[in-house]
């Protein structure tokens, strides 16, 4: 049937299935986009760098979840259908996404604002895992064979485009409301604003018809009666499922997550770049890169999706470590040489009380900028005791702008890693729908995806942070962990995994 069909259709079905995809995963990396603001909002003032690992835990927690998602909706979207399953995964992510933006901060509730957050990120999890296998599904069931490959790359992209979305909308927010003030409630915006994307989706998702090839089994009446049984009961099926897991999404995962995430999380807190050149350098690597999902998508029709994948893989495992390093040393500015500034601005020292004690906290900041077109801010925050005289702190610099011939390299690493993002992301969704047949493909495929994409890849930059605040700990040591995984689904997927192609996926 998906051989027959129009061309002008399957687009329209490409065009619905995507517009929701990227909507919910819009909604999803807010939260991960605004880590920092948030962790701000939901903890203690004197949490430090507490309240950022928590945040990222919180946000990791929507990940974990999401092969508990991909079997609830999974087993939903082959007992009645993929249209009305990811219709519902719509609904509820967008639900979620609208209340965080209502949850009251810390100093309103509570720790009732960081637990309030985590049951909408938990329920967030649970949509996104039912989402991504409806949307690859359906589109698949529509596309003819020898076009599997470029017509469900188009749901790939959505993964990023939802991204940019989200960097795009933050920067702007933040731009019109200033940074104070984006800082206190303009956070909000991002989310509530979410809640009107997400109507006009459902609005088109309503209009979208059955996949052929299920409205085909429904009639015949071989719909599966247990989808879950059938998935992962069938030692054959099983095997299927680990091999997807272990030897491509996995790796797929973290390659994803450190090439779009974890970049931006290093840039940001580690490297301390200035909130929108951070954000900047991200959008424009996602813009050049993006229109390659599609180009590795329609490539893996004709020479098969495994090699793709791998390669992708194998790259990231070769130059994460120097793409990394080079981010570090390009922000290194401690050893500036007085001959180098161009001017030096002191703000007003600031001094506030410390609570229940007679000690302060002594601020001095000063705007420092450099003849090559950077600038950044030093910031020393000393304890002033009234028994022990002035505590010397330590000096931070932050809030770094790169020069432009600096920034635009940066661009070029990050489109590199979205790049490989594109070579392992691009040809999946054909990879997995052609290993399972039609009856239980919605289940089969969507817990190996979340499992790897979701589990190993979510907890990215949570495990990659905290990996790299251990006492003795370099910042690169975080990348041990997507390297290391990579390595692994490297060596699997090399092994064990074949070359598919062009599968008959019509049983």
């Amino acid at each position: 049937m998906s051989d027959t069909l129009p061309r002008n259709n399957i687009f329209k079905v490409i065009g619905a299935s995507s517009l929701g995809t990227l909507i919910e995963w819009y909604d999803f990396y807010i939260f991960g986009s605004l880590a920092v603001i948030i962790g701000h909002q939901l903890f203690p003032e004197d949490a430090g760098a507490s309240a950022l690992i928590n945040t990222l835990a919180i946000f990791a927690a929507g990940f974990i979840v999401r092969p508990f998602g991909a079997l609830v909706f999974g087993r939903l979207g082959d007992l009645i259908g993929r249209k009305y399953t990811f219709l519902l995964t719509l609904v509820l992510m967008g639900g979620s996404t609208f209340f965080i933006g209502l949850i009251p901060s810390y100093k309103s509730i509570g720790y009732a604002a960081p637990i309030l957050v985590l049951i909408l990120r938990l329920i967030q999890g649970l949509a996104l895992g039912g989402e991504y296998g409806g949307a690859a599904t359906y589109v698949a069931e529509h596309a003819p064979e020898n076009k599997r490959g470029f017509f469900t790359s188009w749901i790939q992209t959505t993964a990023t485009l939802g991204l940019f979305l989200s960097l795009g909308i933050i920067v702007i927010t933040k731009n019109i409301l200033g940074a104070e003030t984006f800082g206190d409630w303009g956070w909000r915006i991002p989310f509530l604003l979410s809640i009107v994307l997400v109507v006009v989706s459902i609005y088109i998702r309503m209009k979208m018809h059955e996949s052929p090839m299920f409205s085909k089994l429904k009639a015949e009446g071989n719909v599966s009666k247990n989808p879950l049984k059938e998935s992962f009961n069938n030692k054959a099926n099983f095997k299927m499922v680990l091999l997807a897991l272990f030897g491509a999404t996995m790796g797929q995962g973290v390659i994803w997550y450190t090439g779009q995430f974890y970049a931006q999380s290093f840039l940001e807190n580690t490297c301390k770049l200035d909130f929108n050149d951070s954000r900047y350098i991200l959008l424009w690597g996602i813009a050049f890169a993006t229109p390659f999902f599609v180009v590795f998508g329609a490539w893996s029709d004709k020479v098969g999706r495994k090699w793709i994948m791998l390669s992708g893989m194998l790259l990231g495992i070769l130059f994460y470590r120097p793409i990394y390093q080079l981010f570090l040393d390009d922000t290194d500015y401690t050893k500036i040489e007085q001959a180098d500034i161009l001017s030096a601005t002191p703000a007003p020292v600031s001094s506030v009380l410390i609570a229940n004690s007679t000690d302060s906290l002594r601020t001095v900041s000063t705007k420092v900028m450099l003849r090559s077109g950077a600038s950044f801010n030093k910031v020393q925050i000393d304890t002033v005791s009234a028994t022990k005289g002035i505590l010397l702190g330590k000096e931070v610099i932050k809030d770094k702008v790169l020069p432009t011939p600096v920034f635009w390299k940066f661009v070029g690493l990050i489109f590199f890693q979205i790049l490989l993002v594109t070579m392992v992301y691009g040809p999946i969704a054909a990879f997995l729908v052609e290993l399972f047949p039609t009856k239980i493909r919605y289940t089969s495929m969507s817990l190996p995806y979340h499992i790897g994409n979701g589990v190993f890849g979510g907890l990215v930059p949570f495990i990659a942070t905290l990996i790299a605040s251990f006492s003795g700990s370099t910042p690169l040591s975080g990348l041990w962990y997507p390297i290391g995984i990579a390595a692994l689904s490297l060596v699997i997927g090399t092994i064990y995994l074949s070359n598919k192609r062009d599968e008959n996926i019509n049983d």
